[in-house]
Protein backbone atom coordinates (compact mmCIF):
# COMPACT_ATOMS: atom_id res chain seq x y z
CA UNK A 1 0.00 0.00 0.00
CA UNK A 2 0.88 3.56 -0.59
CA UNK A 3 1.31 6.83 1.50
CA UNK A 4 -2.04 7.88 0.87
CA UNK A 5 -3.81 4.03 1.06
CA UNK A 6 -2.13 4.13 4.58
CA UNK A 7 -2.75 7.54 5.39
CA UNK A 8 -6.43 7.59 4.86
CA UNK A 9 -6.56 3.88 6.29
CA UNK A 10 -5.53 4.74 9.72
CA UNK A 11 -7.30 7.66 9.71
CA UNK A 12 -10.71 5.72 9.03
CA UNK A 13 -9.91 2.84 11.79
CA UNK A 14 -8.57 5.69 13.96
CA UNK A 15 -11.39 7.99 14.05
CA UNK A 16 -14.15 5.30 14.32
CA UNK A 17 -12.54 4.38 17.60
CA UNK A 18 -12.11 7.52 18.71
CA UNK A 19 -16.27 7.63 17.99
CA UNK A 20 -17.16 4.61 20.15
CA UNK A 21 -14.67 5.74 22.77
CA UNK A 22 -16.82 9.29 23.18
CA UNK A 23 -20.30 7.74 22.48
CA UNK A 24 -20.24 5.25 24.84
CA UNK A 25 -18.88 6.35 27.97
CA UNK A 26 -22.24 8.91 27.10
CA UNK A 27 -24.18 6.23 27.02
CA UNK A 28 -22.52 4.33 30.38
CA UNK A 29 -23.26 7.76 31.90
CA UNK A 30 -26.85 8.27 31.40
CA UNK A 31 -27.34 4.79 31.51
CA UNK A 32 -25.60 4.78 35.15
CA UNK A 33 -27.52 7.78 36.10
CA UNK A 34 -31.02 5.97 35.41
CA UNK A 35 -30.12 2.93 37.31
CA UNK A 36 -28.33 4.12 40.51
CA UNK A 37 -30.73 3.86 42.61
CA UNK A 38 -32.11 0.46 41.65
CA UNK A 39 -28.03 -0.73 41.86
CA UNK A 40 -27.75 1.06 45.48
CA UNK A 41 -31.03 -0.29 47.33
CA UNK A 42 -30.14 -4.10 45.94
CA UNK A 43 -26.48 -3.50 47.49
CA UNK A 44 -25.12 -5.25 43.67
CA UNK A 45 -21.55 -6.25 44.24
CA UNK A 46 -19.00 -3.99 42.35
CA UNK A 47 -17.58 -7.04 40.82
CA UNK A 48 -21.19 -7.63 39.14
CA UNK A 49 -21.56 -3.89 38.08
CA UNK A 50 -17.92 -3.66 36.58
CA UNK A 51 -19.03 -6.46 34.55
CA UNK A 52 -22.72 -5.20 33.83
CA UNK A 53 -21.05 -2.07 32.37
CA UNK A 54 -18.67 -3.97 29.77
CA UNK A 55 -21.68 -6.27 28.51
CA UNK A 56 -23.34 -2.95 28.16
CA UNK A 57 -20.50 -1.37 26.06
CA UNK A 58 -20.49 -4.27 24.39
CA UNK A 59 -24.18 -4.43 23.59
CA UNK A 60 -24.15 -0.71 22.85
CA UNK A 61 -21.33 -0.37 20.60
CA UNK A 62 -23.25 -3.46 18.62
CA UNK A 63 -26.17 -1.66 18.80
CA UNK A 64 -25.35 1.22 16.58
CA UNK A 65 -22.41 0.09 15.10
CA UNK A 66 -23.75 1.16 11.70
CA UNK A 67 -24.59 5.05 12.74
CA UNK A 68 -20.79 5.18 14.59
CA UNK A 69 -19.25 3.80 11.91
CA UNK A 70 -21.18 6.43 8.97
CA UNK A 71 -20.50 9.42 10.97
CA UNK A 72 -16.69 8.73 11.62
CA UNK A 73 -15.87 8.34 7.94
CA UNK A 74 -18.36 11.64 7.41
CA UNK A 75 -16.22 13.05 9.76
CA UNK A 76 -12.67 12.98 8.98
CA UNK A 77 -13.52 12.44 5.29
CA UNK A 78 -15.15 16.02 5.12
CA UNK A 79 -11.95 17.65 7.47
CA UNK A 80 -9.84 16.32 4.46
CA UNK A 81 -11.54 18.09 1.73
CA UNK A 82 -12.07 20.89 4.13
CA UNK A 83 -8.07 20.70 3.98
CA UNK A 84 -8.49 20.80 0.47
CA UNK A 85 -6.46 17.22 0.52
CA UNK A 86 -9.13 15.48 -1.73
CA UNK A 87 -8.40 17.80 -4.03
CA UNK A 88 -4.48 17.68 -3.96
CA UNK A 89 -5.47 13.76 -4.49
CA UNK A 90 -7.70 13.94 -7.36
CA UNK A 91 -5.55 16.57 -9.25
CA UNK A 92 -2.58 14.48 -9.12
CA UNK A 93 -4.03 11.92 -11.59
CA UNK A 94 -5.68 9.40 -8.74
CA UNK A 95 -9.24 8.27 -10.14
CA UNK A 96 -12.09 8.49 -7.36
CA UNK A 97 -11.80 4.77 -7.60
CA UNK A 98 -8.41 4.44 -6.63
CA UNK A 99 -9.20 7.24 -3.85
CA UNK A 100 -12.17 4.53 -2.57
CA UNK A 101 -9.72 1.77 -2.17
CA UNK A 102 -8.01 3.01 1.32
CA UNK A 103 -11.89 3.03 2.14
CA UNK A 104 -12.64 -0.34 1.34
CA UNK A 105 -9.30 -1.99 2.73
CA UNK A 106 -11.03 -0.29 6.01
CA UNK A 107 -14.39 -0.86 5.89
CA UNK A 108 -13.06 -4.70 5.29
CA UNK A 109 -11.09 -4.62 8.91
CA UNK A 110 -14.62 -3.30 10.05
CA UNK A 111 -16.98 -5.93 8.89
CA UNK A 112 -14.49 -8.63 10.14
CA UNK A 113 -14.96 -7.13 13.69
CA UNK A 114 -18.47 -6.96 13.15
CA UNK A 115 -18.61 -10.68 11.99
CA UNK A 116 -16.52 -11.87 15.40
CA UNK A 117 -18.83 -8.88 17.67
CA UNK A 118 -22.21 -10.66 15.94
CA UNK A 119 -21.42 -14.28 16.01
CA UNK A 120 -19.43 -14.48 19.73
CA UNK A 121 -18.89 -11.19 21.54
CA UNK A 122 -22.46 -9.87 21.45
CA UNK A 123 -24.50 -12.66 22.36
CA UNK A 124 -22.37 -13.45 25.05
CA UNK A 125 -22.33 -9.54 26.13
CA UNK A 126 -26.33 -9.73 25.85
CA UNK A 127 -26.98 -12.91 28.23
CA UNK A 128 -24.82 -10.76 31.13
CA UNK A 129 -26.40 -7.86 30.39
CA UNK A 130 -30.42 -8.92 30.42
CA UNK A 131 -29.44 -11.52 33.14
CA UNK A 132 -27.74 -8.54 35.60
CA UNK A 133 -31.43 -6.84 33.73
CA UNK A 134 -33.27 -9.15 35.43
CA UNK A 135 -31.41 -10.13 38.45
CA UNK A 136 -30.88 -6.55 39.83
CA UNK A 137 -32.67 -3.80 37.92
CA UNK A 138 -36.38 -5.30 37.10
CA UNK A 139 -39.28 -5.43 39.25
CA UNK A 140 -41.27 -8.67 40.16
CA UNK A 141 -44.09 -7.04 37.26
CA UNK A 142 -41.01 -7.86 35.03
CA UNK A 143 -42.29 -10.88 33.63
CA UNK A 144 -42.88 -13.35 31.05
CA UNK A 145 -46.99 -13.72 31.14
CA UNK A 146 -49.33 -16.23 29.87
CA UNK A 147 -46.86 -18.71 28.06
CA UNK A 148 -48.20 -21.09 25.80
CA UNK A 149 -46.07 -23.28 23.82
CA UNK A 150 -45.86 -26.83 21.70
CA UNK A 151 -42.37 -27.92 22.45
CA UNK A 152 -42.44 -31.04 20.01
CA UNK A 153 -45.16 -33.25 18.69
CA UNK A 154 -47.02 -34.35 21.65
CA UNK A 155 -46.76 -32.03 24.38
CA UNK A 156 -47.92 -28.51 25.07
CA UNK A 157 -46.78 -26.30 28.19
CA UNK A 158 -48.58 -23.12 29.75
CA UNK A 159 -47.84 -21.15 32.81
CA UNK A 160 -49.73 -17.54 33.88
CA UNK A 161 -46.62 -16.14 34.44
CA UNK A 162 -42.34 -16.71 35.03
CA UNK A 163 -40.66 -14.40 36.65
CA UNK A 164 -36.95 -14.44 35.31
CA UNK A 165 -34.97 -13.29 38.03
CA UNK A 166 -36.37 -16.19 40.66
CA UNK A 167 -37.20 -18.55 37.76
CA UNK A 168 -40.21 -19.44 39.29
CA UNK A 169 -43.90 -19.71 37.41
CA UNK A 170 -47.44 -19.93 38.22
CA UNK A 171 -50.35 -22.31 37.38
CA UNK A 172 -47.96 -24.59 35.26
CA UNK A 173 -49.60 -27.04 32.72
CA UNK A 174 -48.49 -29.75 30.65
CA UNK A 175 -50.59 -31.81 28.39
CA UNK A 176 -49.35 -34.50 26.70
CA UNK A 177 -50.66 -36.22 23.39
CA UNK A 178 -50.90 -39.49 21.55
CA UNK A 179 -52.54 -39.49 18.37
CA UNK A 180 -53.79 -36.56 19.06
CA UNK A 181 -56.02 -37.78 22.29
CA UNK A 182 -54.91 -36.39 25.41
CA UNK A 183 -53.00 -38.86 27.69
CA UNK A 184 -52.01 -37.30 30.98
CA UNK A 185 -52.25 -33.63 32.43
CA UNK A 186 -49.53 -32.33 34.47
CA UNK A 187 -50.36 -29.52 36.99
CA UNK A 188 -48.82 -27.59 39.57
CA UNK A 189 -49.30 -23.87 41.26
CA UNK A 190 -45.90 -23.12 41.03
CA UNK A 191 -43.01 -24.56 39.23
CA UNK A 192 -39.26 -23.80 39.99
CA UNK A 193 -36.09 -24.30 38.01
CA UNK A 194 -33.55 -25.65 39.86
CA UNK A 195 -30.11 -24.70 38.72
CA UNK A 196 -27.90 -27.36 40.59
CA UNK A 197 -29.63 -29.97 39.90
CA UNK A 198 -31.39 -28.74 36.42
CA UNK A 199 -34.48 -30.23 37.57
CA UNK A 200 -38.11 -28.58 38.26
CA UNK A 201 -40.17 -28.29 41.34
CA UNK A 202 -43.60 -28.22 41.15
CA UNK A 203 -45.56 -27.23 44.22
CA UNK A 204 -48.95 -28.90 44.86
CA UNK A 205 -48.65 -31.41 42.00
CA UNK A 206 -50.99 -32.84 40.19
CA UNK A 207 -50.97 -35.96 37.49
CA UNK A 208 -53.78 -36.98 35.50
CA UNK A 209 -54.14 -40.32 33.64
CA UNK A 210 -56.37 -40.40 31.11
CA UNK A 211 -57.53 -43.89 30.47
CA UNK A 212 -60.82 -45.33 28.41
CA UNK A 213 -62.88 -46.03 31.60
CA UNK A 214 -61.77 -44.32 34.23
CA UNK A 215 -59.15 -41.66 35.34
CA UNK A 216 -55.77 -42.02 37.64
CA UNK A 217 -54.68 -39.32 39.79
CA UNK A 218 -51.64 -38.50 41.50
CA UNK A 219 -51.00 -36.25 43.79
CA UNK A 220 -48.29 -34.77 46.12
CA UNK A 221 -47.06 -31.18 48.06
CA UNK A 222 -43.79 -31.52 46.01
CA UNK A 223 -42.11 -32.70 43.33
CA UNK A 224 -38.89 -32.59 41.66
CA UNK A 225 -38.52 -33.83 38.10
CA UNK A 226 -37.20 -33.20 34.96
CA UNK A 227 -38.73 -32.05 31.80
CA UNK A 228 -37.73 -32.30 27.60
CA UNK A 229 -38.21 -28.39 27.53
CA UNK A 230 -35.99 -25.76 28.26
CA UNK A 231 -35.54 -22.33 30.84
CA UNK A 232 -35.60 -20.72 28.07
CA UNK A 233 -38.96 -21.81 26.98
CA UNK A 234 -40.09 -19.82 29.87
CA UNK A 235 -38.08 -16.62 29.43
CA UNK A 236 -38.69 -13.38 27.97
CA UNK A 237 -38.62 -14.37 24.59
CA UNK A 238 -37.59 -10.69 23.37
CA UNK A 239 -33.88 -11.44 24.24
CA UNK A 240 -33.42 -14.97 24.16
CA UNK A 241 -32.25 -15.08 20.21
CA UNK A 242 -29.40 -12.40 20.70
CA UNK A 243 -28.26 -14.09 23.50
CA UNK A 244 -27.37 -17.19 21.05
CA UNK A 245 -24.02 -17.74 19.32
CA UNK A 246 -24.37 -18.41 15.32
CA UNK A 247 -24.22 -22.46 15.81
CA UNK A 248 -26.92 -22.17 19.06
CA UNK A 249 -28.95 -19.89 17.29
CA UNK A 250 -29.32 -21.87 13.97
CA UNK A 251 -29.94 -25.26 16.22
CA UNK A 252 -32.44 -23.49 18.15
CA UNK A 253 -34.75 -22.18 15.19
CA UNK A 254 -34.54 -25.40 14.21
CA UNK A 255 -36.23 -26.74 17.33
CA UNK A 256 -38.88 -23.86 17.27
CA UNK A 257 -39.91 -24.29 13.28
CA UNK A 258 -40.29 -28.33 14.31
CA UNK A 259 -42.82 -27.01 17.75
CA UNK A 260 -44.67 -24.39 15.48
CA UNK A 261 -43.20 -21.42 17.32
CA UNK A 262 -44.96 -18.09 17.22
CA UNK A 263 -41.53 -16.36 17.55
CA UNK A 264 -39.54 -17.79 14.56
CA UNK A 265 -39.69 -13.73 12.68
CA UNK A 266 -37.80 -12.74 15.68
CA UNK A 267 -35.47 -15.03 15.74
CA UNK A 268 -34.41 -15.26 12.29
CA UNK A 269 -34.27 -11.18 12.11
CA UNK A 270 -31.28 -11.94 14.93
CA UNK A 271 -29.67 -14.82 12.64
CA UNK A 272 -29.72 -12.59 9.33
CA UNK A 273 -28.55 -9.15 10.59
CA UNK A 274 -25.49 -11.38 11.60
CA UNK A 275 -24.76 -11.29 8.30
CA UNK A 276 -26.81 -8.11 7.29
CA UNK A 277 -24.36 -5.91 9.14
CA UNK A 278 -21.07 -6.57 7.65
CA UNK A 279 -22.46 -5.73 4.26
CA UNK A 280 -24.23 -2.40 5.60
CA UNK A 281 -20.33 -1.70 6.65
CA UNK A 282 -19.37 -1.17 2.99
CA UNK A 283 -22.69 0.27 1.88
CA UNK A 284 -22.60 2.97 4.73
CA UNK A 285 -18.92 3.37 3.79
CA UNK A 286 -19.33 4.06 0.32
CA UNK A 287 -22.37 6.66 0.70
CA UNK A 288 -20.27 8.41 3.84
CA UNK A 289 -17.60 8.94 1.38
CA UNK A 290 -19.66 10.15 -2.07
CA UNK A 291 -21.68 13.05 0.37
CA UNK A 292 -18.45 14.20 2.09
CA UNK A 293 -15.77 14.37 -0.37
CA UNK A 294 -16.22 17.47 -1.96
CA UNK A 295 -15.83 20.77 -0.06
CA UNK A 296 -19.37 22.56 0.79
CA UNK A 297 -20.13 25.71 1.42
CA UNK A 298 -21.52 25.31 4.97
CA UNK A 299 -18.59 22.99 5.79
CA UNK A 300 -18.18 19.57 8.02
CA UNK A 301 -21.83 20.99 9.44
CA UNK A 302 -23.53 20.29 6.23
CA UNK A 303 -22.04 17.27 5.70
CA UNK A 304 -22.66 15.78 9.47
CA UNK A 305 -26.23 17.04 9.10
CA UNK A 306 -26.85 15.44 5.92
CA UNK A 307 -25.46 12.34 7.16
CA UNK A 308 -27.52 12.18 10.45
CA UNK A 309 -30.24 12.62 8.41
CA UNK A 310 -29.17 9.49 6.47
CA UNK A 311 -28.39 7.29 9.02
CA UNK A 312 -31.48 7.97 10.73
CA UNK A 313 -33.38 6.70 8.02
CA UNK A 314 -31.14 3.83 7.33
CA UNK A 315 -32.57 2.81 11.48
CA UNK A 316 -35.96 3.64 10.50
CA UNK A 317 -35.95 0.87 7.97
CA UNK A 318 -34.72 -0.96 10.13
CA UNK A 319 -36.56 -0.94 12.15
CA UNK A 320 -39.91 -0.66 10.81
CA UNK A 321 -39.54 -3.91 8.95
CA UNK A 322 -37.80 -5.82 12.10
CA UNK A 323 -41.47 -4.96 13.73
CA UNK A 324 -43.35 -6.16 10.56
CA UNK A 325 -41.18 -9.20 10.43
CA UNK A 326 -41.57 -10.42 14.20
CA UNK A 327 -45.11 -9.44 14.69
CA UNK A 328 -46.41 -10.24 11.03
CA UNK A 329 -46.00 -12.88 8.10
CA UNK A 330 -43.77 -10.54 6.56
CA UNK A 331 -40.47 -12.14 5.22
CA UNK A 332 -37.66 -11.89 8.19
CA UNK A 333 -34.96 -12.21 5.18
CA UNK A 334 -36.54 -9.54 3.47
CA UNK A 335 -36.67 -6.79 6.16
CA UNK A 336 -33.42 -7.56 7.40
CA UNK A 337 -31.93 -7.38 3.76
CA UNK A 338 -34.64 -4.37 2.57
CA UNK A 339 -32.73 -1.47 4.25
CA UNK A 340 -29.27 -2.27 2.37
CA UNK A 341 -31.16 -3.21 -0.87
CA UNK A 342 -32.01 0.41 -0.54
CA UNK A 343 -28.85 2.44 0.59
CA UNK A 344 -27.39 0.03 -1.61
CA UNK A 345 -28.65 1.49 -4.61
CA UNK A 346 -28.21 5.10 -3.17
CA UNK A 347 -24.46 3.92 -3.04
CA UNK A 348 -24.30 2.86 -6.72
CA UNK A 349 -26.18 6.09 -7.84
CA UNK A 350 -23.72 8.63 -5.56
CA UNK A 351 -20.60 6.52 -6.70
CA UNK A 352 -20.93 6.86 -10.41
CA UNK A 353 -22.06 10.79 -9.70
CA UNK A 354 -19.14 11.21 -7.82
CA UNK A 355 -17.08 9.00 -10.55
CA UNK A 356 -18.05 12.03 -13.22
Amino acid sequence: MKILDWYILKRYLLTFAVMIMLFIPIGITVHLAEKIGKIIDNNVPMGEILIYFLDFTIYFAHLLFPLFLFLSVIWFTSKLANNTEIVAFLSSGVSFSRFLRPYIFGATSVAAFSILLGLYLAPNASKGFNDFQYKYLKGRKEVNTNVLKQINDNDIIYVSNFDAKSKTGRNFTLEHFNDGKMSFKISADRIRYIEKDSTYRLNNYVKRKINAHHDILEVTRRKDTLFSFDLEDLTPEEYIAETLKYNELVHFIDREEKRGSSNIGRYKLELYRKWSLPVSVFILTIIAVAVSYRKRRGGMGVNLAFGICIAMVFVFFDKIFGTLASQSDFSPLLAVWFPNIIFGIIAVILLINAKR
